[in-house]
C-alpha cells in the first residue's frame, strides 16, 4: 500500500490491534462513532479481514498489511508496544 491510510481507518487499525473483535461489535462501534465507509475502505485495501469464529461468528482482524500500516503511521504507546510487537511478530 503506497499511500497512508485515512485517519479514521488507523484509529479502527489501532482498536483492532488489541485483538480481533466479533463482527457484530465492529459494526456497532463503527456506525455509531464513524462512517461505516472507513471500515468498508480497510477491507478493500487488504488491511483488516473477517474469519470464522469459534461459535461466537464471524471475527475482525488486522492482515499483514494492517500491521504494517499501523506500525508505519501511527508510533505506539509505552503501554501497548508488548501488544503490537507480540501480534506483529506472530503475524509476520
Amino acid at each position: 500500500m503506497s499511500e497512508t491510510p485515512h485517519a479514521l481507518i488507523l484509529d479502527l487499525l489501532e482498536w483492532l490491534a488489541k485483538g480481533p473483535k466479533p463482527y457484530a461489535e465492529v459494526m456497532d462501534a463503527w456506525r455509531t462513532s464513524c462512517p461505516r465507509l472507513s471500515w468498508e475502505d480497510a477491507t478493500e485495501q487488504g488491511l483488516i479481514r473477517r474469519r470464522r469464529g469459534e461459535g461466537e461468528g464471524p471475527l475482525i482482524e488486522l492482515t499483514e498489511a494492517g500491521w504494517a500500516a499501523l506500525r508505519r503511521n501511527r508510533p505506539v504507546a509505552p503501554s501497548d508496544t508488548g501488544i503490537v510487537a507480540q501480534q506483529g511478530r506472530a503475524r509476520g
